[in-house]
Formats: structure tokens, sequence, C-alpha cells
């Protein structure tokens, strides 16, 4: 059980300050219910989180706030390593600082960003790949709350291949660091020389869950890349570009 404000917060819908903000002004809902009182704490698992974002409250990103009118905006990038998919800055360059004209892949066809946009859930900063940045709370709840069951698939590469014993504890699950580890769908084997490529699928991912996972059998990891979100797939799009999207090629 977690506060229901940091638990806004690790959905990357706002920070914290800004997540009891919103539940002071009754723009949060726990299980269908307003919730104004702070101290709430919740089951994310279990409790279903529903975001109101105001169209004048800005969302912190560690440079100050800016009111603006804003409309729902969606957009996807090809997050590097080294660059973390939060608002702020404070653990490292924030994916936020991409979002220049430069990196649009259509800048002739695109517009300028005027609203305040947050990254969907969480992408390790040592991990690479497709990042949903959006004002839209409604959606970010339905990516990252677990009874959506929105796939998230990625690529990884590990220094061996991987063994028939290996692969059904991770399909089956395993516990790690007294949390149980959902299992996860192997998609693709592809063995590369001493290294093979591995594409996975879950539907539930808690933080850096494939890395423990293969870790805990004897795997290291050389690279993580995810590559869908839902229905959005990262194709083509070069790391650290961005295009605007819209909410249908989403969910």
């Amino acid at each position: 059980m977690i506060r229901l404000q940091k638990h806004i917060a690790d959905l990357g819908i706002c920070s914290r300050r800004k997540a009891e903000e919103l539940i002071s002004i009754g723009k949060v809902k726990l299980n269908g219910q307003v919730v104004t009182a702070m101290g709430i704490k919740v089951d994310p698992k279990k409790d279903k989180v529903e975001v109101q974002m105001p169209k004048l409250l800005g969302v912190e990103l560690g440079r100050g706030s800016k009111k603006l009118d804003e409309e729902p905006t969606y957009i996807a990038i090809n997050k590097p390593i080294d660059y973390i998919s939060s608002t702020t800055g404070n653990q490292g360059k924030s994916v936020l600082e991409l979002l220049t004209k430069e990196n649009n892949i259509k800048p002739k066809f695109g517009r300028d960003i005027k609203e305040r946009v947050y990254p969907v859930g969480r992408l390790d900063k040592d991990s690479e790949g497709l990042v949903i940045l959006t004002n839209d709370g409604k959606t970010t709840n339905q990516l990252t709350h677990p009874s959506y069951e929105h796939k998230k698939v990625y690529e990884l590469t590990i220094d061996k291949p991987l063994s028939q014993d290996a692969k059904k504890v991770l399909e089956t699950g395993m516990n790690i660091d007294g949390k149980f580890m959902h299992g996860i769908i192997i998609k693709k084997e592809f063995n590369k020389g001493r290294q093979t490529i591995i594409t996975v699928e879950l539907k539930e991912g808690k933080n850096r869950q494939i890395r423990k996972m293969f870790g805990r059998l004897g795997y290291s990891l050389t690279t993580l890349k995810r590559i869908q979100i839902g229905k959005l797939k990262l194709g083509t799009l070069p790391p650290g570009r961005w295009k605007f999207i819209e909410k249908s090629q989403i969910v």
C-alpha cells in the first residue's frame, strides 16, 4: 500500500506535489469516488485511480510551472539510453528535453507543442525505446493500470542462449525481493553468435521486472528496448526523435 499522491506520481502523470494539488481540488477519483483527503493509501494492483487534468493546471517540469489552455495531446518518442522518463531532470536528462522542433520527424506537417505533456509510466535510464507523452490523465490511467491489460513489448539482448528451464520459469513467474512477478510471454528468440535476441510481452510490468527476472536466472542484458505500448509500435522512429500521434493509435 502506498500513498495516493505517490501512486499518481509513479504513474508519470505529474509530480507528487501536483498530485496533492489535484487531490485537494477534487480532480482525483479512487474506485469511482472523488477523494480530497491527503494520506489515503492505495493498492496499485487493485485500486483504480482516475485523474482529471484541468485545462489551466500546469505540470511541473522542474523549471517552474506555466498555466496554459490545453487540448488533448499525444506524442510518441524514441527515448535514447541515459535519458529519464520523468518531468524533472533531477536524476539525469529528461526525455522532455528532446521535444524540440528539430527532433520532430514531420516538422512541416506538425505543430508546436503548446501543452504541458508528461511521460506515461516509466522506462529505465539504461533502457531505450518507445515512450508516450500526453496531458490526458484518463488515457494515462488506461495504459498504466493493470486491470486494462494493455501490453508492452520489449526487445532485449542477453549474453547466452535461453535454456528451456529458464524459459519455463520466466513464463510462470517468480518471487523477487519478497514480491511475486508475473510471468512474461516469450514471443521470439534469435541466436546471434554468443548473444540471443528475445522479444517479450508484459501486461503488468513492475519496476525493472525484465532485468530482475533474467538477472535472477543468471543472464546479463546488454540491450533493452521497448518497441510497443498498447496498439502503438515504435516502428522506424529514430532514437531521440518524436512525432504527434492520435489517441486511436494507442488504445
